[in-house]
């Protein structure tokens, strides 16, 4: 059984840095797409970043590019999320997501393409 298990988060300010991470378990991380979504208050899930830490290129949403890096570290099975010059409209719940298979570009933004979830973990920005 898949487990994903994300630690991270808080309350920051306008500007701050906050690392997220997500340790899988039950899969090899390099055999899988990693994403991550997240859910602002009152609305719905949303992309923001996916990787296959086994090659590739990063893809990102356009409101995170340029402040938020996805990476991963095969050997501590472990996908993270660095966001930089955090914004209050970056407040929400993150998840981080597990896809079995590498799938399409369409594929890769959508939660329903992903086959296990973190827990969340709730991020709040303040100005």
């Amino acid at each position: 059984q898949v487990q994903l298990v994300q630690s991270g988060g808080g309350v920051v300010q306008a500007g701050d840095s906050l690392r997220l991470s997500c340790a899988v378990a039950g899969r090899t991380l390099s055999s899988s797409r990693m994403g991550w979504f997240r859910q602002p208050p009152g609305k719905e899930r949303e992309f923001v970043a996916s990787i296959r830490t086994s090659g590739g290129t990063a893809l990102y949403a356009d409101s995170v590019k340029g402040r938020f890096t996805i990476s991963g570290d095969n050997a501590k099975n472990t996908v993270y999320l660095e966001m930089n010059s955090l914004k209050p409209e970056d407040t929400a719940v993150y998840y981080c997501a597990l896809k079995r298979s590498y799938g399409t570009l369409t594929q890769i933004m959508e939660v329903t393409a992903y086959d296990s979830w973190g827990q969340g973990t709730q991020i709040r920005v303040s100005l």
